[in-house]
């Protein structure tokens, strides 16, 4: 069967993505072909594209997460067969296709209760969700966190999952309409507007001591910002550059004890234990409406028009790429 598969030529601007129709090998040792029925997109994939984070060789094919049908089964494979409902995330990158083989250890059985397509859409940012609120720092009840881009695809899930923590949730987003989003998902308090005062409005908000974590996927001169949001010995957590690259942080403005961490789920999931660990908690969260809310989908050759719309701001949730 011939798919399509969607090549970067060079780090750069939408016009470096070309579609090509190619043959999809069969699996080899250990591995399981994915007849993708959705593929998710998410900001890392912009980054990958603009060479922010460089791939290793170009061309390349970028994308960190699919859901599908298991087309073939490679030899040694046993814990799959043909027809099983599968997603998966993190790394190799590549999912930009409409086929696809990976390592069957890589793949985790999809649920019934779970449509491809919120898995496709909620799979990553579940896990990335887990590492922040778990792992990177140990939300509990009575909490206070912050979290930029409320209404957003990882935000949502954020704030969802922060909630079922029994923590408070101070988040912040760009306009009215994503407030109520974000305030459908559960936040309890709202702060709206790009050019809003947030550290002033968390500092009201929390009688004058801060946030305990903030999370901080904009980036530019917000995480400075969201750093003076944290009570002593809190934490400022960087998890993107949206707004632009991060200007250096003085260590003086972490004064009095505070932490400042930059966790990558790429390299969480390098280890195989550690990913199907996130990869569970994921699903479990999913299972309970953990998930993020699809806010457009594409076909995949107009892969193009979906980095656009995620690089606008435009769209509340996440987007998806059908083949």
């Amino acid at each position: 069967m011939t798919d399509q598969i969607v090549w970067l030529n060079a780090p750069g601007d939408i016009t470096q993505f070309h579609i090509e129709q190619h043959q999809c090998e069969g699996p080899g040792p250990g591995e399981i072909r994915i007849r993708h029925e959705a593929i998710g997109t998410n900001f890392l994939d912009v980054y990958h594209r603009k060479g922010i984070y460089p791939m290793p060789s170009y061309p390349a094919v970028i994308g960190a997460e699919a859901a599908g049908i298991v087309e073939a089964v490679g030899p040694g494979v046993s814990m799959f067969g043909r027809g099983d409902r599968v997603a998966y995330a993190g790394l190799p990158v590549g999912a930009y296709r409409s086929a696809r083989n990976i390592a069957a250890e890589r793949a985790i059985k999809l649920p019934d209760t779970l449509s491809a397509k919120t898995a496709a859409s909620s799979l990553l940012k579940g896990m990335t969700a887990y590492m922040l609120l778990k792992k990177a720092y140990d939300v509990r009840a009575g909490n206070h966190v912050l979290i930029h881009a409320a209404a957003g695809g990882l935000g949502s899930i954020l704030v969802r999952w922060a909630k079922s923590l029994e923590a408070t949730v101070v988040g912040t987003v760009g306009s009215s309409e994503k407030a109520a989003l974000a305030r459908s998902c559960g936040a309890d308090h709202l702060i709206v507007g790009r050019g809003a005062d947030f550290v002033a409005e968390v500092k009201r908000l929390t009688n004058g001591l801060g946030v305990d974590v903030a999370y901080d996927g904009i980036g530019g001169d917000t995480l400075l910002k969201s750093i003076h949001s944290v009570r002593p010995f809190g934490m400022a957590v960087t998890i993107g550059q949206a707004a632009g690259a991060i200007p250096p942080v003085p260590v003086e403005e972490l004064r009095p004890g505070k932490a400042l961490c930059h966790p990558s789920i790429m390299a969480w999931c390098a280890d195989v234990g550690q990913y199907r660990e996130a990869a569970l908690a994921a699903i479990r969260a999913m299972e309970s409406g953990i998930v993020s809310q699809i806010g457009a989908e594409y076909r995949l050759a107009d892969v193009a028009k979906a980095h656009e719309e995620m690089e606008s701001g435009r769209a509340a949730g996440s987007i998806l790429l059908i083949p």
